[in-house]
């Protein structure tokens, strides 16, 4: 039987999962606002930036503050927090990855340099025969 999938409402994890909602909160990251801003930038619809946000503040990713009749949201580094500390987990284990691949390369190239100097090598020592 498959498991039911978590509402996208549920956590930040969820939430998260959806690449506009990512995109909304690049874009809200360095500051606060407007939700006409975000669509303009975004070439989004506004009913869909406006529930993608709905959804965002649902599970506490980001605030909202209204300013006369305009409502500016912004993102709670609080919140992202979990998301930043679960990833770097990973952006650990693929840095080691590429080092071990950087330090293969390397051992390569110089495998690869020192039989280039052997073979010129002996081709200048052919050459003086």
């Amino acid at each position: 039987m498959p498991l039911a999938r978590a509402a996208t409402t549920s956590d930040a994890f969820n939430a998260v999962a959806e690449p506009r909602r990512r995109a909304i909160l690049n874009y809200l990251a360095l500051q606060e606002r407007p939700v006409g801003e975000i669509v303009a930038s975004l070439g989004l619809a506004q009913p869909s930036v406006s529930k993608h946000l709905h959804v965002l503040r649902d599970v506490g990713l980001v605030h909202v503050r209204c300013d006369g009749r305009q409502k500016l949201y912004r993102t709670n580094a609080e919140a992202i927090r979990p998301l930043h500390e679960w990833t770097s987990t990973f952006e650990r284990f693929w840095r080691n990855q590429l080092r071990r691949v950087k330090e293969r390369a390397e051992g390569n190239v110089g495998r690869v340099q020192s039989d280039l100097n052997e073979r010129r090598n002996r081709d200048l020592d052919r050459n003086k025969n």
